[in-house]
């Protein structure tokens, strides 16, 4: 493998001796500062290339070992949501890569810019060439298709041939991430292309290449939601992913305030989109009175059960309006716009200030309305957590309210927790990028989250929230050890229910009469280990609080310790799911 004899133009030539270092450099000229690494017999260049980097004085990632795939990706795509900022990971051939399980699930609904990789087992034969087989095992790791097992959950995928150009590949890669909508890239690298020889490296950069800028939206269709949203006598926003841009929050309040227009949650809650103890944040999606709905960035804008009035005007602007990755989808629109979601909003509030916003009688009704129903949502959800102050086991609320209320400006926190949590209606937060939510279906997501988050903001408290379930799934034993080696201390509080609402719940609504229900619905119950003497184990502080007055004390416990620089599991006893106990 060589470089090109003459460099095309805006290529960059770097030191290389073999392809990994290529490999290596495109990384850190892509703007990738960590690398989630599990080890692996044919991956292993990469820590040779990393270390004969910093050797040398020369730009790498920083190399983080964790010992359990599905809490890399999940760690990769929590440092990259706080970030903003491109991360990577690297797995063992497709064990590996089936091990990144359902965090290829949620990587690609996070719409993050991951670089996700995965070594590939040689196939030239012993002897033959540097890197080929040498072990019995790399027979069985041959696939009929590796790329295969994570296509349907990527951007764009390749397996690193002969004739490539490996720096190229990854500079590549690293467009296609992180160019709207961003998402997550496959590449798998066979262990003997990885570790050919080569003479220097010439390639062009990410940067040379170029991110596509983000989209701008039609004008002719911004001014139709505009004329619209003049007239309207009750318009609503919802939201869901467009906070993965921290900038859209303060520019949408400016547009909402302009226009007393509510914010409400779409039916999937994922970034922070809108400060939630603003008055104009109505949590989740009621549109039954709504004549006119624009559906910011939201893959599923309202529950089912919650659609908005048949003549209510709906107006839907994403970078994927259409949603194209779900195969069915019978959501209605009067108008799609594809275009980023900043974009789209500074353009609609510019053509309301050219068309005239809504003044006189009908902005003063709705800001009174909307000020007044915020108040009492406050306070009456306040009021119904306090009445819980006493009861035992603790009531699923009481820990809500009790987290939010000891989380402060400076926290990040991570929800890990299903729809029907109590956790979201006590939310606080008004500093954009404080707040991530699982922004799929697959549980666990947390904990690994939670530790990409810390590496990415090391000066802000983190704390992920989640329910015993999920976090059983989160490796998370793999997360506390690595948050200890790489001081990335986070908070972890656990719904302690010992039940699957899946199981208990949505069964016994399925079949209220039914059989399971009479026989105590095997299936939902679980008696899980003692997540606090596991923690330990780890190194971390652990604590189980099952009087309700100890909750407050045991988060404050917990949030010291993390700032003193040690992990806390503060796992919460509460009742089961249809039960009292």
């Amino acid at each position: 493998m060589h470089a090109p004899k003459s460099e095309p133009h805006h290529w960059t030539r770097l030191p290389a001796t073999e392809a990994g270092d290529a490999i290596v450099a495109a990384m850190a000229l892509g703007g990738v500062d960590h690398l989630f690494f599990i080890s692996g017999s044919e991956i292993m260049f990469f820590q040779e290339a990393i270390a004969k980097a910093q050797a040398h004085g020369r730009t790498a990632p920083k190399l983080i070992t964790i010992t359990h795939e599905y809490a890399g990706l999940n760690a990769a795509l929590g440092y990259a949501a706080v970030t903003g900022r491109p991360a990577a990971t690297a797995a063992h051939v497709d064990v590996g890569t089936q091990h990144y399980g359902c965090a290829l699930h949620t990587a690609w609904w996070a719409g993050l810019p991951i670089l996700i990789m995965a070594g590939a087992p040689p196939s030239a034969y012993p002897g033959t060439m540097r890197g080929g087989r040498d072990g019995a095992h790399f027979w069985l790791q041959q696939t009929l298709d590796q790329n295969g097992i994570a296509r349907a959950y990527t951007k764009w995928d390749h397996r690193l041939e002969y004739q490539d150009n490996p720096g190229l590949i990854v500079s590549r890669a690293l467009q296609v991430a992180q160019s709207q909508p961003s998402g997550p890239v496959y590449l798998s690298l066979p262990r003997e292309i990885a570790v050919m020889p080569t003479s220097d490296a010439c390639f062009p950069s990410c940067g040379r290449l170029a991110v596509a800028r983000p989209s701008a939206p039609d004008p002719d269709g911004i001014r139709t939601i505009a004329e619209r949203l003049v007239k309207a006598r009750n318009p609503y926003v919802v939201v869901s992913r467009s906070g993965k841009n921290a900038a859209t929050v303060p520019a949408l309040v400016e547009l909402c305030e302009l226009t007393a227009m509510p914010v409400v949650d779409g039916g999937n809650r994922t970034y922070q989109c809108f400060p939630f103890g603003h008055w104009l944040y109505q949590g989740s999606a009621k549109l039954a009175d709504a004549d006119l709905v624009i559906v910011l960035d939201a893959d599923v804008p309202w529950p089912p059960e919650s659609p908005p009035p048949r003549d209510a005007y709906v107006a839907v602007v994403g970078a994927d309006s259409v949603t194209a990755m779900i195969p069915t989808f019978e959501f209605c629109a009067d108008l799609r716009l594809n275009s980023d979601p900043l974009n789209a909003i500074k353009a609609l509030t510019e053509a309301l200030r050219q068309l005239g916003p809504p003044t006189g009688d009908l902005l003063e009704e709705r800001t009174k309305r909307w000020k007044n129903a915020s108040t009492e949502r406050h306070s009456r959800l306040r009021a119904e957590a306090l009445a819980l102050a006493t009861k035992t086991p603790i009531d699923p609320a009481w820990l809500a309210f009790q987290i939010c209320e000891a989380l402060d400006y400076n926290c990040i926190m991570i929800d890990d927790t299903l729809s029907h949590n109590p956790l979201s209606r006590f939310l606080k937060s008004s500093r954009p990028g404080s707040y991530f939510r699982n922004p799929g279906s697959g549980g666990g997501w947390g904990p690994g989250a939670a530790l990409g988050a810390k590496l990415g903001a090391p000066g802000r408290d983190v704390v992920t929230v989640t329910g015993d379930g999920f976090y059983m799934y989160s490796a998370a034993s793999a997360c506390l050890m690595a948050a200890r080696r790489y001081n990335a201390p986070y908070m972890t509080v656990v719904f302690q229910n010992r039940s699957y609402s899946t199981g208990t719940r949505a069964t016994a609504s399925f079949y209220p009469d039914g059989y399971s229900v009479r026989s105590g619905l095997e299936g939902g119950y679980f008696d899980p280990i003692d997540f606090a003497k596991e923690a330990e184990a780890a190194g971390a502080y652990g604590e189980n609080v099952r009087d309700p007055a100890e909750v407050a004390p045991a988060l404050q416990r917990g949030l010291a310790k993390i700032r003193s620089g040690i992990p806390a599991v503060i796992s919460v006893w509460l009742p089961r799911h249809l039960q009292t106990t």
